[in-house]
């Protein structure tokens, strides 16, 4: 046993200290550049991204259009219980915002401001109403411009209530924006 280990060894020594052949030059290659991240793995990221920008939506519905809801966000009274039971709280409900509330920038902290909100749950026969209030967790997706009043455009940032939904928007532009953008 001992000279099967002595013979082990040696010659565990013997190959660390041998040396590769020398590589000819039709074999050398240059050091590659970073390729882009493939289409997956850049989901993956601004599902990251998403995730780490979800916010808490709870507040009054000002605007309901075709494609989602102009949510005056930052009502947090809206997250007690019994409220917290519905995604939509009609709007006879006595809600309050505080005005000394800010937004953090953790992840599912309650939103401050106006937002577009976009891909509601579906609900059984109710629909949102002008004035009514919303609780859900939205995923950012841009930026949204929308008439407020007569001609008068505003641009309010973007959510999802869908994390596939926030995801495939922000994927698309920013391909959008690469095709339009000149190659450096």
């Amino acid at each position: 046993m001992k000279i099967f280990a002595a013979i082990f060894f040696i010659a565990l020594n013997l190959s660390a200290q041998t040396n590769p052949p020398a590589a000819s030059p039709a074999t050398v290659t240059t050091p590659a550049t970073n390729p882009p991240p493939s289409a997956v793995q850049r989901a993956e990221q601004i599902r990251a991204e998403c995730v780490a920008g979800r916010r808490v939506i709870c507040g009054k519905i000002l605007k309901v259009l075709p494609g989602g809801l102009v949510v005056d966000s930052g009502y947090a009274d809206l997250l007690r219980a019994p409220l917290n039971k519905s995604w939509l709280v009609p709007g006879s409900v006595s809600a309050s915002r505080d005005a000394n509330q800010i937004e953090t920038r953790e992840p599912g902290s309650v939103c401050i401001g106006v937002v577009y909100l976009t891909n509601l749950p579906k609900s059984r026969g109710v629909k949102p109403k002008q004035y009514d209030y919303v609780t859900l967790l939205g995923y950012p997706t841009g930026q949204y411009t929308y008439a407020s009043v007569g001609e008068i455009k505003k641009t309010v940032r973007a959510f999802s209530a869908n994390i596939l939904s926030a995801v495939n928007q922000n994927l698309a532009a920013e391909e959008k924006k690469a095709a339009v953008e000149p190659t450096k």
